[in-house]
């Protein structure tokens, strides 16, 4: 892929507590391959964590600040100044309320465009590639032009270079499991977290101890602290993690909600619950429950404590599930999405 060398990816992904982090931060790791391949990256972003923004600016990425996001007009108008200061680049949108219209507008301005899906939500495409990294990806039946390429599945799953790391890994899986890691996403609005932490205090399982990460924007920090302080069991509260590999490897079992973490999940081989928390998790989780990837919870919000308590014991006792489960996650995700991603791109360069 030397002729991308020199060349510019512009990235259009924002992050907040209502639509949490899982846009931008998967992003992230396709910029992390387009750098790593000699090209340069600039984040167009109404990112509201400063957190988020610490580590776009770690990466050495250029990073214009929105404080309006589409579909209010300065959006456009400013993200279309910055395409026209870059001829040729290739733009990736991905976020729910970039329309049809805002494709268009991409594309009359000259460039290439890479739109990140996950449920085929528009009547029409008009991206040169549409990614969609979720099981099922293939039966959603894409509306689009004659020109567009569909990278469909989880070879396309975009995990960040720190994830990579860990590739080939073998994870033992104890008789009994006793380390549990919840992470429900980088905004948490309603405070699902809450909710497990006071069924892990219900645990009667010896040893037990649990990670709870959150995001550096979740707005409950202080009522969780209290939470966790008040516990019997040892929790362990940590906000805007950088090392959740490991703490994926540390973990015996995850609690997550349904968005792109499911996938570092799979990767590292961590058996989980995964619990719906938007309705577009709903639709995400319900392949991967048919598929026998994780378990699912449902709508967390409608669980009762006391199935949410059962279900984390059965899970806990149960060795031979999670051994199927960590099995399944590592022959599915094989951490090759990004390269997958960029050869394409790297194929309409030509």
């Amino acid at each position: 892929m030397e002729h991308l060398r020199d060349k510019r990816l512009i990235i259009r992904a924002d992050a907040s507590t209502q639509i949490g982090t899982g846009h931008l931060m998967r992003c992230l790791a396709l910029a992390q391959t387009w750098q790593d391949s000699g090209g340069h990256v600039t984040f167009i972003t109404a990112c509201q964590s400063e957190g988020l923004l610490q580590r776009l600016r770690e990466e050495g990425f250029d990073i214009h600040l929105l404080a309006d996001p589409y579909p209010h007009p300065d959006d456009w108008d400013y993200t279309g100044n910055v395409l026209a200061g870059s001829p040729g680049a290739w733009v990736v949108l991905d976020g729910y309320h970039f329309d049809e219209i805002y494709q268009q507008r991409v594309k009359q301005a000259g460039h290439q465009l890479l739109v990140i899906d996950d449920t085929a939500h528009l009547k029409h495409y008009y991206a040169d590639i549409v990614l969609n990294q979720n099981l099922g990806a293939d039966k959603l039946g894409y509306s689009c032009e004659p020109y567009t390429c569909l990278l469909l599945g989880t070879r396309y799953v975009l995990l960040r270079r720190e994830f990579l790391a860990w590739k080939d890994r073998q994870r033992e899986i104890p008789d009994v499991a006793r380390r549990v890691l919840v992470t429900l996403g980088g905004g948490d609005p309603e405070n699902h977290t809450l909710k497990v932490i006071q069924a892990l205090h219900k645990m009667n399982t010896a040893d037990l101890e649990a990670v709870v990460v959150i995001g550096a924007s979740n707005p409950h920090a202080r009522v969780l602290e209290s939470a966790v302080r008040q516990s019997p069991v040892p929790i362990r509260l940590t906000s805007d993690a950088r090392n959740m590999p490991e703490l994926m490897a540390w973990a015996d079992v995850a609690v997550s909600s349904g968005g792109t973490t499911v996938w570092e999940l799979a990767f590292m081989g961590a058996p989980a619950f995964v619990a719906v928390t938007t309705p577009i998790e709903e639709f995400l989780v319900s392949g991967l429950e048919k598929y026998g990837l994780f378990l699912s919870l449902g709508w967390i919000s409608r669980l009762p404590m006391a199935q949410l308590t059962e279900a984390l014991n059965m899970m806990i006792q149960d060795k031979r599930m999670r051994s199927d489960m960590s099995t399944l996650g590592q022959r599915l995700i094989d951490g090759a999405g990004c390269d997958n991603v960029l050869k394409q791109l790297s194929d309409r360069e030509r």
